[in-house]
């Protein structure tokens, strides 16, 4: 059949009936047919019409339903249908008649709405269906079966398609698949439980768009009966929003995770890793020489600039885009962006494109192939400067990311860097304080200590590697006379250069009194009036100057060893007590009485005495080594036996293995430990004469000394010793009290001692021109490689080292 001479008007045209709301009604009344349009004019869906009479769908006025068949030539009427809510669509019905597959009469009914719905009492009236319309922001009405009944024009815009283009489709049939899932989810959720869904959802709603963040919402569109008959979607587009978090973010982490360490390369590493893959493909990271070398950095002169590579990062494996490896020096030409950023401090954001990074590639080739290799297209070069001093310079690309960066991308980059450039200046800072005061420790510490008669030494010293910086640890081995040896450690509270410069003056302190011989708790109570006087002169200072800390307090242990008794003679102030380790494997503490820091006063310090075996062990140590926060002193002190029983090659093994099993890789204090092996001088090597106070015996002690020379194979010496001696004991009988005691002592040097009871000790003098006496103790410090003397329980001693030659301890 002709449809366009079987229809109304001779020169209509049939509509779409994937667009138009068209039913098919057959001869009987029954509807056969219901198209997406009908669907969205009146409500109900497919299953819901077909096969029913088309009467039902007409609204009050019933009587306007016509006899089809007698409107073979077709017919145009306005009447009212029934929506499914209930309320009436005033419509324009067109009929136009045709046959069905078996030949019987239907027809194709086409309704026009004529006018807005019949406005409900809970309405805005007509403007409702415009402001959605011409609503900015995207929003669609879905039927149950996920098909788009409506679209805003925000919908139309940020689809790139029509209302007609996205009336009818399924949401599977607009956006990417990642998308579709998650909102015909969020669809199904609405309709099953009748509550809104919120959901965030991101991709590109058509091909040619940008990736957005879209803040979706899908609410459910009620009948008066209450039942969900609709969804509507509401998409808002937040991607500005989720940017800011991005970077707000990028922002947070750079402030937690650079500058965790006090460590330069570490530093900028931290800020390439954090940056790479959230705003830049590609980052470098290049500081001036000077920086690296403990300088401060001097000002640039004119042509290229060399710059030392600290860091770098990239998305692909390998970081293939650099031309030079972390530690490496890069050149960069002049008039370049880095080296413009560099004299003049300020930041540049750059298309390959440009005038500048044209001319840089024409300067540099290598770099330019790595530019199109890789397909470069946007640079920033970002200088790190922080306290008014350029330090560096941080280069951005972007070759993976499709778009260009921004001037909001140069601002985030900008503030990456300055908080960067902090982070790298203070760990400058603290690597030129820590080297200074390192180098102070080190030169206020034992450079060599020679070899000693009554101990086999070694040591360690292991500076903290913490933020805290460099302790005031130190230890000592000095030798005394009669062949002993004081070993010492102690620890000043605090860190920094205070603290080294304190420990200098009180080692300084230990060796002026430990030549004076005192015994170890007297020399403890001087060093305590030290520390005091310290105190109280750094507490005028800071009267003066605020800031000064005065809280000056140190911990000291002096121990004392006479290879000829094999005693030990000890006292602490504060400090961890010695331990001691026998020939048989046994190993213990000593037992010190406890007594208060230096610079805290109070308790007097008291000695300790004890007899240890040839070829003992002695450790001294500071509480660095034990008092690891992972286990406490306590344990640490168990753990330090344990590894002190271990047997050993050497004392420097020892040492290594207590180093490396009691401390952490990063120390959080200083140590200082020593250890010593002890020796004995036995009879043949000691030897002891009463002498009477008598002038008469000077001769005799000289012919006993010369025989136990020559016994000793030292007749090259004899000559020398017997002057010495016959001076010392002259002196003796002069001046001192019996009894007197004459000792020769057979170690790297001759030792010979006189002893009285009296308690004057004699003082050399220059004697004059026609003196008669007075130039005795001046012979014996000519004669020999040094002398003195020291107070005893009973009196004093007058010694003096002659030297042997080509004999070593």
């Amino acid at each position: 059949m002709d449809m366009e001479n079987a229809g109304s008007p001779r020169n209509s045209r049939l509509p779409d009936p994937a667009t138009a709301a068209t039913a098919v009604v057959d001869a009987h009344g029954i509807v056969t047919g219901w198209s997406d349009g009908a669907q969205w004019l009146l409500g109900y869906r497919h299953a819901d019409v077909v096969g029913r009479p088309a009467a039902g769908l007409l609204g009050r006025d019933a009587d306007g339903m016509v006899d089809l068949p007698s409107a073979a030539a077709g017919w145009r009427r306005t009447s009212v249908l029934r929506h499914r809510d209930g309320h009436g669509v005033e419509a324009d019905l067109q009929a136009y008649a045709s046959l069905d597959r078996e030949g019987g009469g239907q027809w194709l009914i086409v309704a026009t709405r004529t006018r807005p719905p019949s406005p409900r009492p809970e309405e805005a009236g007509p403007t409702a269906e415009d402001a959605f319309a011409q609503c900015h922001l995207p929003v669609m009405l879905y039927d149950d079966e996920y098909r788009a009944l409506r679209g805003s024009a925000g919908a139309v815009r940020a689809l790139g398609r029509s209302e007609k283009q996205i009336r009818g489709r399924r949401v599977t049939e607009i956006l990417p698949p990642h998308i579709c899932t998650e909102v015909e989810d969020g669809m199904r959720r609405v309709f099953e439980t009748g509550e809104p869904q919120f959901f965030h959802v991101r991709g590109r709603p058509h091909p040619q768009a940008r990736g957005h963040y879209w803040a979706v919402t899908v609410s459910p569109v009620r009948n008066p009966a209450g039942e969900v008959r609709h969804v509507q979607l509401t998409a808002l587009d937040i991607t500005e929003l989720h940017l800011a978090r991005e970077r707000l973010a990028l922002l947070n982490d750079v402030s937690t995770q650079v500058g965790s360490t006090l460590d330069m390369t570490r530093t900028a590493q931290e800020m390439a890793d954090i940056t790479v893959g959230r705003l830049a493909d590609f980052v470098s990271v290049d500081l001036l020489d000077s920086l690296l070398r403990g300088l401060e950095p001097r000002p640039l002169g004119e042509g290229s600039i060399a710059l030392r590579r600290v860091a770098q990062q990239s998305v692909l494996p390998g970081v293939p885009e650099s031309l030079t490896e972390p530690g490496g020096v890069d050149h960069y030409p002049a008039s370049s962006p880095p080296v413009d950023c560099l004299l003049t401090g300020r930041s540049s954001l750059h298309r390959t494109l440009d005038e500048a990074v044209e001319s840089w590639q024409t300067a540099d080739p290598e770099r330019a192939e790595k530019v199109r290799s890789f397909g470069m297209h946007s640079i920033m070069v970002v200088p790190l400067r922080a306290r008014g001093i350029t330090l560096g310079v941080a280069v951005l690309v972007r070759h993976r990311h499709r778009h260009p960066f921004g001037d909001d991308d140069l601002l985030l980059a900008q503030e990456i860097a300055a908080r960067t450039a902090v982070a790298v200046d203070n760990a400058r800072r603290f690597t030129r304080e820590r080297t200074t005061a390192l180098a102070l420790q080190q030169s206020l510490l034992p450079q060599y200590v020679a070899a000693q008669d009554a101990v086999e030494v070694a040591h360690r010293y292991m500076p903290a590697r913490t933020q805290a910086g460099l302790g005031g640890d130190w230890f000592d081995v000095i030798p005394l006379s009669g062949a002993r040896v004081a070993l010492v450690v102690g620890d000043v509270v605090g860190h920094g250069l205070r603290a080294s410069a304190t420990m200098g003056r009180l080692r300084t302190a230990v060796r002026t009194l430990a030549d004076v011989d005192l015994p170890p708790e007297e020399l403890l109570v001087h060093l305590d009036d030290l520390v005091t006087h310290l105190r109280a002169e750094e507490g005028t200072a800071a009267d003066s100057e605020p800031g000064i800390v005065t809280d000056l307090v140190a911990t000291c242990l002096y121990l004392v060893y006479d290879p000829v008794s094999r005693r030990c003679t000890a006292a602490a102030a504060g400090h961890p007590p010695p331990a001691v380790v026998t020939p048989g494997g046994g190993a213990e503490f000593i037992g010190l009485s406890a007594g208060p820091p230096l610079g805290v006063g109070g308790l007097p310090f008291e000695a300790t005495a004890w007899e240890v075996p040839e070829g003992s062990l002695l450790a001294l140590y500071t509480d660095g080594l034990v008092g690891v926060p992972a286990h406490g002193i306590g344990r640490g002190m168990e753990l330090l036996l344990q590894r002190l029983r271990k047997p050993s090659p050497s004392l420097d093994a020892t040492c290594d293995d207590l180093i490396r099993e009691m401390l952490p890789s990063l120390p959080s204090d200083d140590v200082a430990l020593l250890l010593a092996r002890t020796r004995s001088l036995g009879p043949d090597r000691v030897t002891t004469w009463e002498l009477p106070s008598d002038p008469a015996a000077v001769a005799g002690a000289r012919r006993e000394v010369s025989r136990h020379l020559a016994d000793w194979g030292l007749d090259e010496v004899a000559f020398t010793t017997e002057l010495v001696v016959s001076e010392l004991v002259t002196n003796a009988i002069r001046y001192g009290d019996p009894p007197l005691r004459l000792r020769l002592i057979l170690g790297s040097a001759l030792i010979c001692e006189v002893s009285d009871s009296g308690s004057t000790a004699p003082h050399m003098r220059r004697a004059r021109t026609f003196d008669e006496g007075g130039r005795g103790l001046m012979m014996v410090a000519q004669l020999s490689e040094r002398w003195g003397t020291r107070q005893t329980p009973g009196g004093k001693t007058i010694w003096a080292e002659i030297g042997i030659p080509d004999r070593q301890p």
